[in-house]
């Protein structure tokens, strides 16, 4: 007990001789903590100026479209345009085939050696041109023969007419049996048959030989040449010598729905002669003008369409033979019809509508019943009248009742009657028929879903 209270004794005396040692952390792990600080109090200055950042631009962007919580209480610019009267074609869009109204083959009629071909490729030749030449002396031997066969029967049968006119006589006599008159008769009538076989055999040998000499059946274009000189060539030859196409006038075969076919029947019945324009594939560049001259007897069932026939003159030959073509048919036209522009249709829950500018520069939503589609023009036949103003641009940004103004309306507009006239620089949406903004829409368009 002595020995203890002498240590807590000494203990009390110096507490550092008997304080607990530790291991003493290196520089190292007492630089970290620091470092961590340091970045930490980067990385939140970082985000505090991002978000500053982000809350200024939001304070300096503009509103919305469409109203909203941040909608500007300002009119909204829009493009306007003032509605009015024209012409409307009601037209069918289709997709067409050039088609010759001929093409012909080359073919010989009889078998023998190819002595000579007179054409050029890609020539126009009319009908009865010659084209080529097969060899005729096998043929001309023949006929030779058969016109020696004929006079030899020729003199058979005069000699049996001559034989009848004596047993004729002798019969009337009393000299011979009748039999034998009668025989006579049947002799006439055979040498008669076997003189006209030889005649025939003799213009078959002559036909031969006409046919040796190859002549164009049409007129055309030929195309290339598919045998050369001195190849026999027969009659089953499935190729042929060359194809003649006729070019002048042509035709364009399209298929329409048979929906349009009330109206085009009412047209043909009527007399009226259907006009087709033909258009590339592109459907940029008119090609040529032609009339509807035929269509199909049937529907086609897997289809539903019937098929028409356009013809053309064709006299610069920009349709070419199996071209595909977009073709349209102007079946008629609306005569002074109220037409907006289409870029003014809107369609939504009401269906098709328009925003109606009103005297006060707010616009109303006005449903619309709409008809055919001409180019950038659209009929109206409910819903609006002539005079009324339309926004043509920028109706995204409006709802019913909201504010609107048109930079440049004093300016005075200079198309109210054309139905195309536009405020605030915008286009002019009411192209002429014959403009290079040509109808794209298919059939009539009937009123809003």
């Amino acid at each position: 007990m002595d020995e203890t209270t002498n240590r807590l004794g000494a203990q009390r005396a110096d507490p550092a001789l008997y304080a607990p040692t530790s291991p003493k952390p290196p520089a190292k792990t007492r630089v970290w903590p620091r470092v961590r600080l340091v970045l930490g109090l980067c990385i939140a200055a970082g985000i505090v100026l991002a978000s500053y950042q982000v809350i200024r631009s939001a304070r300096q962007a503009p509103a919305p479209a469409g109203g909203g919580r941040f909608a500007l209480t300002g009119p909204q610019p829009v493009g306007a345009a003032t509605i009015g009267k024209r012409d409307i074609r009601v037209i069918v869009n289709a997709l067409g085939t050039v088609t010759p109204l001929a093409n012909v083959t080359v073919r010989t009629q009889i078998n023998g050696q190819l002595t000579e071909v007179a054409f050029t490729e890609g020539q126009m030749v009319k009908k009865g041109d010659f084209l080529a030449q097969v060899d005729p002396r096998p043929y001309q031997l023949l006929q030779a023969q058969f016109e020696g066969q004929l006079l030899r029967d020729q003199g058979l049968l005069a000699q049996a007419k001559a034989d009848l006119v004596r047993y004729s006589t002798l019969f009337k006599q009393d000299s011979i049996a009748k039999q034998q008159a009668e025989n006579q008769v049947y002799v006439v009538q055979q040498a008669e048959g076997t003189v006209k076989t030889d005649q025939a055999l003799g213009d078959q040998q002559k036909l031969n030989i006409q046919y040796c000499h190859i002549v164009a059946l049409v007129d055309g274009r030929l195309g290339l040449r598919l045998v050369d000189p001195g190849n026999y060539v027969q009659t089953s030859d499935a190729s042929g010598i060359a194809v003649i196409t006729r070019l002048h006038p042509i035709s364009v075969l399209f298929s329409v729905p048979e929906d349009n076919l009330p109206e085009i029947m009412a047209q043909l019945k009527g007399g009226t002669t259907l006009t087709v324009t033909a258009y590339d594939r592109a459907n940029v560049n008119q090609l040529a003008t032609g009339r509807l001259t035929t269509l199909d007897n049937q529907v086609d069932t897997t289809t539903g369409t019937v098929r028409l026939r356009a013809v053309f003159d064709n006299p610069d030959d920009k349709l070419f033979p199996n071209q595909f073509v977009n073709a349209q048919l102007l079946v008629k036209t609306l005569q002074d019809t109220v037409a907006v522009p289409n870029a003014a249709l809107q369609r939504g829950a009401p269906g098709s509508y328009v925003y109606v500018i009103n005297a006060d520069n707010t616009v109303s939503v006005r449903p619309v019943t709409i008809g055919p589609i001409d180019g950038d023009m659209t009929a109206v036949t409910a819903g609006l009248a002539a005079g009324d103003q339309v926004v043509v641009d920028g109706a995204d940004r409006l709802r019913d009742g909201a504010k609107v103004g048109i930079p440049g309306a004093s300016r005075p507009s200079g198309g109210g009657a054309g139905g195309g006239a536009t405020q605030g620089g915008q286009a002019q949406p009411g192209a002429p028929a014959g403009s290079p903004d040509r109808p794209r829409g298919n059939r009539r368009q009937q009123g809003a879903p």
